[in-house]
C-alpha cells in the first residue's frame, strides 16, 4: 500500500513538473528574452540594433542584400548566447516587412532558429513570408509559413523535391506584432501563429535529427525585422 501511494505521488510530481515547464526536455533550459537589448545575442551576417516599433522596444534585424557580398547566403541570425534547447516550447513576437528599396519579389521573411550548432552553420527554422498572407495570388498565399534546415535544406531543394509539404498558408500582416509559437518533440515540430489552438505547418521529419542546441531570431534578404517577448520552456 504504501509503495502505491509514493509511486502515486512521484507520478504526480511528475506531471506537475512536465505541466510547470510546458514539457520541455532535460536538455531544454527555460527562459524569458524580453529582447529590449542586445545583451547575450551573437550576431551572425547581422547588426541588431535596438529599436522602438510600435511603441514596445525590440530587437531589429536589418537585413540587406546590397551589403552582402555575392557568396554570402540570404538569411542572418541573433543567436541568444544564453538559451538551451531540445525540445519543448519557443514562443515569440515578431514583425516584419520588406525594407525601403527592396526588390519587387520581396516578402518580408521573419521566424525562429532552433537547435541552433556551430554558431549559426546548422539549424532548424520556421519563417513567415509575410506580404504572402493575404496576397491577391492564392499561390503566394500558399507560402506564407515556410520551414527550413540549414544547410543542406533550404526552401528551394524542399519546393522542388516535396512541393507543398513544408510551408503552407497562414493569415498574417505585415509591419504588424505576430505572435509564433513553436512546439518541437523528436523530429517532430509543429508552428503555431497568433494563438490558435491548430498548427499551420507541420513538419514530421526535422532534418538535423534530435540534437539540441540554441535558439535565435531569424531573418532573410531585404527585410526589416523585429523580435520581441521571447520565450524558451
Amino acid at each position: 500500500m504504501r509503495k502505491a501511494v509514493c509511486g502515486l505521488l512521484l507520478l504526480s510530481l511528475a506531471i506537475l513538473y512536465a505541466t510547470a515547464t510546458g514539457g520541455a526536455d532535460a536538455n531544454t533550459k527555460a527562459a524569458n528574452f524580453r529582447l529590449d537589448s542586445l545583451d547575450g545575442l551573437e550576431a551572425v551576417d547581422v547588426k541588431p540594433e535596438v529599436a522602438t516599433y510600435q511603441g514596445r522596444r525590440a530587437v531589429q534585424l536589418h537585413n540587406s542584400s546590397e551589403d552582402k557580398s555575392v557568396n554570402t547566403p540570404g538569411e542572418s541570425l541573433a543567436i541568444l548566447s544564453g538559451s538551451v534547447f531540445k525540445d519543448g516550447t519557443v514562443e515569440a513576437e515578431i514583425a516584419g516587412e520588406p525594407r525601403w528599396g527592396a526588390p519587387p519579389d520581396a516578402r518580408g521573411f521573419i521566424g525562429i532558429a532552433f537547435r541552433v550548432q556551430d554558431h549559426g552553420k546548422r539549424f532548424e527554422c520556421f519563417y513567415l513570408r509575410m506580404t504572402n498572407g493575404r496576397a491577391d495570388d492564392q499561390l503566394r498565399r500558399n507560402h506564407s509559413a515556410q520551414y527550413i534546415s540549414a544547410p543542406e535544406y533550404p526552401w528551394e531543394r524542399l519546393r522542388k523535391e516535396n512541393p507543398g509539404v513544408y510551408e503552407s498558408y497562414v493569415d498574417i500582416e505585415p509591419a504588424k506584432w505576430t505572435k509564433i509559437k513553436i512546439i518541437v518533440a523528436g523530429t517532430k515540430a509543429r508552428l503555431f501563429v497568433n494563438g490558435t489552438t491548430r498548427p499551420c505547418l507541420i513538419v514530421n521529419d526535422l532534418k538535423l535529427g534530435e540534437g539540441s542546441g540554441q535558439v535565435a531570431l531569424w531573418t532573410g534578404d531585404d527585410t526589416d525585422a523585429y523580435f520581441s517577448n521571447l520565450r524558451v520552456n
